[in-house]
C-alpha cells in the first residue's frame, strides 16, 4: 500500500510568483497573518512595496551616508548578527570601537598624553551622543550646586533657535529648560554675544553647533569660548561648552584645519559626532568624546557582568548592532586624513558648481556659506507668484528630493530649499539638477499661481478703506499656507 500525505497550502514551492496566490490578494496591514506564506512570495511583495520608496542616491535632503565600497558592505554583513553589547563574546569588535573614539579624539585635538585613553563612547547617532553629554553636564552641575548648598533643581542649556531637534528632545526628556537665542534674517545661527547674555549660575552649558542643518554654516565656537571665559572670571562660574558637530566634525578637521572649534579650546568639554553623516558610513552610528574623565561622571557609567566579564557602559539603549562601529573602523583606515580630505574637497567642488549654477539663472539667493558643511541653501528671490515648495514639489517629478521649510524664529518669514552634497553626488549630478530646476521654472512660469492667487494683495481696514498689504506680510501669508498644505500632505493614521 502507498502512503501518501497531503501537503499544507503554505507549503507549496513557488514556481512562478506572479502567477500566484500571494500577490493576488492584498496582505492584512495591522493584523499578523494566520498562515505562512512561501520566501519567495514574502520576498517579491514586501521588494514590490519598497519600489515606492524615493531613491537614497537622489534624497539631497539627507545628510546620511547613502553609499558604501562593496567591501565594506561584506564587512557589514558579516557582522551583522553580532550584538555589539556582548563586549566579552566580542572581543575584536570591542576593540575596534575603542580605537575609533581614540582615533577621533586625536582627530579633535583631545588632551591625551602618549599612552592615555580617549574617554568616548559610539552611540545610536549623535541623537543618542547629545543625550548622553548632556546627562554628563546635568549631573555635573547638579553635584557642584549641591556641594554649594544650592539649588539645583532648575538646570537650563543655551542654544541657537537653530539647534536640531535632538535638543529640544533632551530638555523635555530630562527636564532641562532651553534657552534659544532667536535668529534673524541674514544671520541664521547662534549669535555668541547673545548666547552668553543669556548664561546664568545654573546653566549647565552653551551647545555650539558646527553645521547648522538649516544652511551647514559653522557657528563660532572660539568667539563663545572667549566670552565665556571673560563671563566666568567675572561670575566665578565655570560653565562649559558643548559642540554638535554632528554634521562638521568630519569635516573642518580636513577641510579648515585652522579653525579653532575643538579640544584645542579650554572649555570645550565634549563633542558629538555623526559617523553616518561625513563619517561615510550607513545609518546610524554616532560618537561622543569628553575631553578628560573629569567631565564624565563616574556615577553614571553602568558595570555589569552578567554577560561574562565586568564591562563598562554608558548607553540609553542596550542591545546594538556591532556592523555600524566595523564600518566606520574600515573607513578610518581605508581612507586615512589624505582619503577624508580628497572627499571632503570634492564634496566642496560640487557644491560651488551647484551654487554657480543656481546664480546662473538669476532666480536664487543663495543662504548657504562659504565655510561650512557642503550644501547649497537658495531661496527664491521672487516668491510672489510661485514658493519654495512648489519648486520643491515639481523637482519630485524628476527623481530628486530636495527639502523646503521655514526658518525658525525670528525669521520664519524666510524659506529655503536645501541640496546636502555627499560623496556620492558627483559633478554630472550636480549638472543634471540645475538643468531640472531650470526646466521646473519654465514649468511654474507657464501656469497659474497656486497659493498667491488666493491671497488679496491688499486688505480692507476697519473703515472700509483698501491698505496695501507689505511684501513681509504677503510672504508670510503665503509661507503659511503653503505649511498648511504640506502639514496635510503628511497626514498618517498616528502610528509612529
Amino acid at each position: 500500500m502507498v502512503l501518501s500525505k497531503t501537503a499544507s497550502n503554505t507549503d507549496v514551492s513557488v514556481h512562478s510568483t506572479f502567477a500566484s496566490r500571494y500577490v493576488r490578494t492584498a496582505l492584512p496591514r495591522f493584523k499578523m497573518p494566520d498562515d505562512s506564506i512561501p520566501k519567495e512570495a514574502a520576498w517579491q511583495i514586501i521588494n514590490d512595496e519598497l519600489m515606492l520608496d524615493g531613491n537614497p542616491r537622489l534624497n539631497l535632503a539627507s545628510f546620511v551616508t547613502t553609499w558604501m565600497e562593496p567591501e565594506c558592505d561584506k564587512l557589514i554583513m558579516a557582522s551583522i548578527n553580532k550584538n555589539y553589547v556582548d563586549m566579552d563574546e566580542y572581543p575584536v569588535t570591542t576593540e575596534l570601537q575603542n580605537r575609533c573614539v581614540n582615533m577621533i579624539a586625536h582627530l579633535f585635538h583631545a588632551p591625551l598624553g602618549e599612552a592615555e585613553t580617549a574617554v568616548g563612547v559610539g552611540t545610536v547617532g549623535s541623537s543618542e551622543a547629545i543625550m548622553l553629554a548632556g546627562l554628563a553636564f546635568k549631573r555635573r552641575w547638579q553635584n557642584k550646586m549641591k556641594a554649594a548648598g544650592k539649588p539645583h533643581d532648575k538646570p537650563n542649556i543655551v542654544t541657537g533657535a537653530n539647534v536640531q531637534v535632538c535638543w529640544e528632545k533632551f530638555a523635555r526628556y530630562f527636564e532641562v529648560e532651553l534657552k534659544e537665542v532667536k535668529l534673524s534674517e541674514g544671520y541664521y545661527v547662534m549669535d555668541p554675544t547673545k548666547a552668553v547674555e543669556m548664561v546664568d549660575e545654573n546653566t549647565i552649558c552653551v551647545a555650539a553647533i558646527l553645521g547648522s542643518t538649516l544652511n551647514g554654516e559653522f557657528e563660532d565656537v572660539k568667539l563663545l569660548n572667549d566670552l565665556l571665559v571673560e563671563k566666568n572670571k567675572q561670575t566665578g562660574w565655570d560653565t562649559p561648552i558643548h559642540v554638535d558637530a554632528a554634521s562638521g566634525g568630519f569635516i573642518a578637521p580636513f577641510l579648515y584645519p585652522k579653525l579653532e572649534w575643538d579640544f584645542t579650546l579650554p572649555l570645550v568639554k565634549s563633542i558629538n559626532v555623526s559617523g553616518h553623516k561625513y563619517g561615510l558610513v550607513y545609518a546610524g552610528i554616532g560618537w561622543c568624546i569628553w575631553r578628560s574623565k573629569e567631565d564624565l561622571p563616574e556615577e553614571l557609567i553602568f558595570h555589569i557582568n552578567y554577560l561574562g566579564a565586568d564591562q563598562p557602559t554608558f548607553t540609553l539603549n542596550f542591545s546594538k548592532g556591532s556592523s555600524q562601529v566595523i564600518a566606520q573602523y574600515y573607513q578610518l583606515i581605508r581612507l586615512g586624513f589624505e582619503g577624508y580630505k580628497n572627499i571632503m574637497e570634492n564634496c566642496q567642488e560640487n557644491a560651488r558648481v551647484l551654487k554657480e549654477g543656481l546664480e546662473k539663472t538669476g532666480r536664487f539667493n543663495i543662504v548657504s556659506k562659504e565655510q561650512g558643511v557642503p550644501l547649497v541653501a537658495f531661496s527664491l528671490k521672487d516668491s510672489s507668484r510661485h514658493t519654495e515648495f512648489e519648486v520643491s514639489d515639481f523637482l519630485r517629478r524628476f527623481g530628486w528630493i530636495v527639502p523646503a521649510y521655514t526658518m525658525p524664529p525670528d525669521a520664519q518669514h524666510v524659506t529655503v530649499l536645501r541640496v546636502v552634497i555627499r560623496e556620492d553626488f558627483s559633478r554630472t549630478l550636480a549638472d543634471r539638477l540645475v538643468g531640472d530646476i531650470v526646466k521646473v521654472l519654465e514649468e511654474l512660469d507657464a501656469i497659474p499661481a497656486r497659493v498667491t492667487c488666493k491671497l488679496a494683495a491688499s486688505e480692507e481696514s476697519s473703515e472700509g478703506k483698501l491698505v496695501k498689504k507689505t511684501a513681509i506680510e504677503v510672504q508670510r501669508e503665503i509661507t503659511t499656507a503653503w505649511k498648511k498644505f504640506v502639514q496635510n500632505k503628511k497626514k498618517t493614521s498616528g502610528v509612529c
